[in-house]
């Protein structure tokens, strides 16, 4: 007598479930478009600043623009990870 053996089935989320799920996933790939954008924008801007302001002797001015660069290149991390955490995170779940 043999035992059955289950398989497991392949669980995840149902996207086409969801009215406009092709719209929302375009909107949110702008979104993370335009957010790398802006972070790099204000990537160069805050550097600039910091080379102009220290050269010049600004050295407050020159803080804030390092804390400036400091904060673009975080955003431009959050927002490039964004994408990849989410697989991740849907990647696990249909694990569990």
């Amino acid at each position: 007598m043999t035992t059955p053996t289950a398989e497991p089935a392949a669980v995840g989320p149902d996207f086409g479930a969801v009215g406009g799920a092709g719209d929302l996933r375009a909107i949110v790939g702008a979104l993370l478009t335009y957010g790398l954008i802006v972070a790099v924008l204000v990537l160069i801007v805050s550097a600039t600043t910091w080379a102009l302001a220290a050269s010049g002797g600004s050295w407050h001015t020159a803080q804030k623009a390092k804390t400036g660069v400091l904060v673009a290149i975080a955003g431009a991390t959050l927002t490039g990870g964004a994408l990849a955490w989410a697989n991740w995170l849907l990647d696990v779940g249909a694990h569990l």
